[in-house]
C-alpha cells in the first residue's frame, strides 16, 4: 500500500514524485512502462535523432490524414525515465502570456492564469543567466544558452533580422516576438532531462518506489474511487494499492487510452470494445491539439553539417569534457512572429537546423542543408484518442485531424512564403545556394497548399486529450471538459491527471517546460500546501511611478 501511486515517469511524473516525497511520511510508487533511461544516447543532445523508434521511443503514428494527402504522421513519444523531456530537442519554452490567461478566461481554468503559472516556472527554474523577474535559480531544471551553434543557424537569425524581425535573446521575457538562439534545458553540454532535475536526486529517500518496465494496464476504480492500479511487469500482473491517491500522467496519448481501458470514457465507444463502463465521460480521448510543421531546405555545400561532425574525435571530445559539437541540440536558432499583425499574440515558430530535416526526421542527414520548419502554434483543428483494442498492449488509434479547421493552413503558407525572403536576405543567401523544399517548381498559393498537404508532419507537441475546464456554461460551451482546475478527474474520487493531456489548448511553444509546470502547482495541489503567490513583472512595472 502506498498513498500515492504516479503512472508514469515522464515530465510530469518525476517532478510529482519528487515534489509528493519531499514529505517524508507521504510514500510513493512511480511506475514507468519503458526502461531506465541508461543510454549515452540520450545524455548527448545532438544523438536526439538516433533516439527515435528506439526502446526508448512509444514509436506512435496518427491514422491516415485525410487532409495531409492520407499520410499517416510519426509521433516519438519518450518511453523511459524522463519521458519525451529524454529524447526531446530540449527546447526551454513557456508559451505566450495569452495562453495561459486564455484557459482561465475561456476555458474556466482558474488559477491558471500566466500570472498564476510564473511562480512555478520560476521555481522549476535554475537558468545559467541567474535570478530575475522572468528567470529563477536554484531550481530543480537546469536551463541554459546553447554552447554550439553553427554558421548556418547564425546566418537565419541575420537574415531574419534583415527582413524586419526583432532581435530577442529571451522568448520567456517581456516578449514573444522575434529571433534568436533557443535557451535549453541542459548542464554542462549534457542533457537535463526531468529524470535527471528531479527524479535522480529523490531516489535515496525510502518514501519513493520506482519501477521500470512497468506497463500500467488498468485503474481499479472501487465504490466510485480509484483505490489500486494493475500492471504487466516481466509478464506477470502486479497490483498496487493507493491509500490516497492515484496520479496519471502517461502524456496525451497513453493518459487517455488508460482511463477508457479503466471504464472511463465515452460510454458507446467503451461498450463497441466490451469494456465496463465506470464514467460516462465525453471528453476522454477528445479536443486532441498538436503543433503542425511544413519545413524548408536550402542546399549548403560549402558548411558543414552536426552530422558531419559527429565521428569519433567529436564522440570522445563530448565523453571527456562533455563540450564540442554534439552540444548542439541541432534546433540551436528560431522564434516566433505573425503571418497577420493584428493577432494577439504569435501564430508562427520558426525552427532553425543545419542539416536536412527529411521523412519526419527519420532519415539519416546525408547532405549539406539548412533547414527551417515552419511552426503553426495557433492551432484551430481538434483531434482525438480512440481505442483499437481492450488489450492495453495495443497501441491506440491518434486522429489529430490536421487542417481539418481550413484557417489552418494560410499560416504555413505565409510562414514558406516568409522563409523564402530570409532565404533571399545576404546573411543565408551567402550560404544557401538553392532551395530543394518546397522546390523552384512551387510557386503559387495553391501550390504550396499542396506541398503543406504532402508533407506537413508534427513538431511533437500533443496536448488536450484530457482536458481541463471550469463548470460555468461559456466554460462548457469550449470543450468538455474530463478534470476541473484542480486535475481532479471528474465522476472519480482519488484520482488526477497531471501531464500536457490537461491542457484545454496548446500553448505558444514547445510542451515541455509548461508541463513541468503543471507538475509543479499540481504537486502543491495534491499534498494541500499553500500555493504560490501569483506574480506578475508587467503588471508589477506599471504600478511603478
Amino acid at each position: 500500500m502506498y498513498d500515492y501511486v504516479i503512472i508514469g515517469a515522464g515530465s510530469a511524473g518525476c517532478v510529482l514524485a519528487s515534489r509528493l516525497t519531499e514529505n517524508p511520511a507521504a510514500s510513493v510508487l512511480l511506475l514507468e512502462a519503458g526502461p531506465p533511461d541508461d543510454a549515452e544516447e540520450i545524455r548527448i543532445p545532438a544523438a536526439l535523432n538516433l533516439l527515435f523508434q528506439s526502446a526508448y521511443d512509444w514509436d506512435f503514428h496518427t491514422v491516415p490524414q485525410m487532409r495531409a494527402d492520407g499520410r499517416s504522421i510519426y509521433w516519438p513519444r519518450g518511453r523511459t525515465l524522463g519521458g519525451s523531456s529524454s529524447i526531446n530537442a530540449m527546447i526551454y519554452i513557456r508559451g505566450s502570456r495569452y495562453d495561459y490567461d486564455s484557459w482561465r478566461d475561456d476555458y474556466g481554468c482558474t488559477g491558471w492564469g500566466y500570472a498564476d503559472l510564473l511562480p512555478y516556472f520560476l521555481r522549476a527554474e535554475d537558468n545559467s543567466r541567474g535570478s530575475s523577474a522572468y528567470h529563477g535559480a536554484g531550481g530543480p531544471l537546469r536551463v541554459q544558452d546553447g554552447r554550439a551553434t553553427s554558421p548556418l543557424t547564425k546566418a537565419f537569425v541575420a537574415a531574419a533580422r534583415e527582413c524586419g524581425l526583432a532581435e530577442n535573446d529571451d522568448f520567456n521575457g517581456t516578449q514573444q516576438d522575434g529571433v534568436g538562439f533557443y535557451q535549453v534545458t541542459q548542464r554542462g553540454g549534457r542533457r537535463c532531462s526531468t529524470a535527471d532535475a528531479y527524479l535522480r536526486p529523490a531516489l535515496s529517500r525510502p518514501n519513493l518506489t520506482v519501477r521500470t518496465d512497468a506497463l500500467v494496464t488498468k485503474i481499479v476504480v472501487e465504490d466510485g474511487r480509484a483505490a489500486a492500479v494493475h500492471y504487466l511487469r516481466g509478464g506477470v500482473q502486479e497490483t498496487a494499492r493507493a491509500e490516497s491517491e492515484v496520479i496519471l500522467a502517461g502524456g496525451a496519448v497513453n493518459s487517455p487510452q488508460l482511463l477508457m481501458l479503466s471504464g472511463i470514457g465515452p460510454a458507446d465507444h467503451l461498450r463497441e470494445l466490451g469494456i465496463d463502463v465506470v464514467v460516462d465521460s465525453q471528453g476522454v480521448g477528445a479536443n486532441l491539439s498538436d503543433h503542425p510543421i511544413v519545413t524548408a531546405m536550402w542546399h549548403t555545400p560549402k558548411v558543414r553539417g552536426v552530422w558531419e561532425q559527429a565521428g569519433p574525435v567529436n564522440l570522445l571530445r563530448w565523453q571527456l569534457a562533455h563540450n564540442g559539437p554534439l552540444q548542439s541540440n541541432v534546433a540551436e536558432a528560431g522564434g516566433f512572429s505573425r503571418s497577420d499583425p493584428s493577432l494577439p499574440a504569435p501564430d508562427l515558430q520558426w525552427h532553425a537546423l543545419p542539416a536536412p530535416y527529411e521523412n519526419q526526421g527519420l532519415t539519416d542527414p546525408a547532405r549539406r542543408a539548412l533547414s527551417l520548419l515552419v511552426t503553426l502554434v495557433a492551432v484551430r483543428s481538434r483531434g482525438k484518442i480512440t481505442l483499437r483494442s481492450a488489450d492495453p498492449r495495443h497501441k491506440p488509434a491518434i486522429d489529430p485531424c490536421y487542417l481539418a479547421d481550413s484557417a489552418d493552413i494560410e499560416p504555413l503558407v505565409a510562414g514558406l512564403q516568409m522563409a523564402r525572403q530570409f532565404a533571399a536576405a545576404r546573411p543565408m543567401a551567402k550560404v544557401c545556394t538553392s532551395e530543394f523544399a518546397p522546390g523552384a517548381d512551387v510557386r503559387t498559393d495553391a501550390e504550396l497548399r499542396e506541398f503543406i498537404r504532402q508533407n506537413l508532419a508534427t513538431l511533437y507537441h500533443p496536448v488536450g486529450s484530457c482536458a481541463m475546464g471550469g463548470d460555468s456554461p461559456l466554460a462548457a460551451s469550449k470543450l468538455t471538459s474530463v478534470v476541473d482546475p484542480e486535475l481532479r478527474v471528474r465522476g472519480v474520487t482519488g484520482l488526477r491527471v497531471v501531464d500536457a493531456s490537461v491542457m484545454p489548448a496548446v500553448p505558444r511553444g514547445n510542451t515541455n517546460a509548461p508541463t513541468i509546470a503543471i507538475a509543479e502547482r499540481a504537486a502543491d495541489l495534491i499534498a494541500g500546501r499553500a500555493l504560490l503567490a501569483a506574480a506578475d513583472p508587467e503588471q508589477a512595472a506599471a504600478l511603478v511611478p
